[in-house]
């Protein structure tokens, strides 16, 4: 696993330190001068909107689908900007739109998923881009693959631009799950210990695909210390001409930040940080426990290994991993462990033990070098 290098000026991002946690809100598409002008005036009356996202030029699955107003869309974004005072944001996927958001006076730029997933898209904005100074966010790619998304936010840093940032907008699933898209948290949590300086903003609106649960999933991103939020926010959601379904109306993005709880990252109460300190030490020692009972477990799995090679018997067991799964899953639930955990935990327990009786399995039998002064 390479480390990211990114040169990230979090001080000029769109004023950061001083304005954390950073919202942005806005229709999924700018369908009219007039919904446009009407849903900036709301957002902005708000006062905690920072700046109004429209998305311009849409890629869609289908192209009988709609696919954006385009470029005349940009002079209503500016309208906007100016009557209500709110910078604006739009989405590029080719160098053609960097362009002409830039001459339309778009302020801040972000990549989406389908971009940031194609390497030589993500290349060509940042060849657009050279030269410039403005923010620009990557929006992680469809699949749940960090390296895809830190190799394009590497790109565009390439390109000069420092202002950078990241948003989480989840991933792909073919599982049934509450969301549209999938956050998997972990992903973007990793992101942030190798970029730390990156800012990270969550964007719940595609993770849900549905209002009912934006509360809960900015919560989530609140609580785990995240730069901020992107809402789509739509003057009359029912009549959008896309994802009519995740769309807050302004008033109702105004109810879900007044019900946010903004965390502080530390805290200056002497007792909670030496709790915190001693409660760490505790979870150190756990560790380091759990590590050598699983180092155990591998020996008695290399050990299983060898009887089933000199038996000639397969490695995997069905019966034995579906009874794994079902006694694990039952145990976990008396201990108060949520089934995904546990299934996860032990899905990457047995593909351990799977690699450890395989390198068993498939050893060369060496052949013993003669003794010295033996054969003849």
């Amino acid at each position: 696993m390479m480390e990211a290098h990114l040169f990230v000026d979090q001080e000029r991002f769109l004023g950061l330190k001083a304005r954390r946690p950073l919202i942005f809100a806005g229709p999924c598409s700018a369908e009219s001068e007039e919904q446009v002008m009407a849903t900036a005036k709301e957002l902005a009356a708000l006062k905690r909107v920072q700046a109004f996202r429209a998305g311009v030029w849409k890629p869609r699955t289908r192209p009988s689908t709609f696919e954006g107003m385009g470029t005349p869309a940009l002079a209503w974004l500016r309208a906007a900007s100016e009557a209500t005072g709110l910078p604006t944001m739009v989405e590029v996927a080719n160098s053609r739109h960097v362009d002409q958001a830039l001459a339309g006076g778009v302020n801040i730029l972000w990549v989406g998923a389908r971009t940031t997933a194609n390497p030589f898209a993500v290349q060509d904005v940042a060849d657009a881009l050279v030269g410039v100074d403005i923010p620009v966010l990557v929006k992680n790619p469809v699949n749940p693959e960090l390296e895809l998304w830190i190799g394009a936010l590497e790109r565009i840093n390439k390109a000069g631009i420092r202002q950078l940032g990241a948003i989480h907008r989840g991933f792909s699933t073919f599982e049934q799950t509450q969301y549209r898209n999938k956050p998997n948290w972990e992903i973007p949590i990793e992101l942030k210990r190798r970029v730390p300086g990156l800012p990270l903003i969550c964007d719940p609106s595609h993770i849900c695909g549905r209002t009912e649960i934006l509360q809960s999933v900015s919560q989530t991103a609140m609580d785990l210390n995240f730069d901020g939020l992107m809402i789509e926010s739509h003057i009359n959601p029912r009549q959008a001409l896309s994802d009519a379904r995740q769309q807050l109306t302004p008033a109702e993005t105004g109810t879900l930040l007044e019900h946010l709880v903004f965390r502080k990252e530390t805290t200056d109460n002497v007792l909670m940080r030496t709790t915190l300190e001693e409660l760490r030490e505790r979870i150190d020692k756990i560790d380091h426990e759990i590590l050598g009972i699983l180092a155990e477990r591998m020996t008695v799995a290399e050990r299983i290994g060898t009887y089933k090679k000199q038996n000639n018997v397969t490695i995997l067991q069905s019966s034995r991993w579906d009874e794994i799964v079902r006694t694990r899953l039952e145990e976990g639930k008396q201990k108060h462990l949520t089934n995904e955990f546990v299934l996860r935990l032990f899905e990457i327990i047995h593909q351990e033990s799977i690699f450890h009786q395989s390198k068993i399995m498939n050893e060369e039998v060496e052949e013993r070098e003669p003794e010295p002064g033996a054969g003849g």
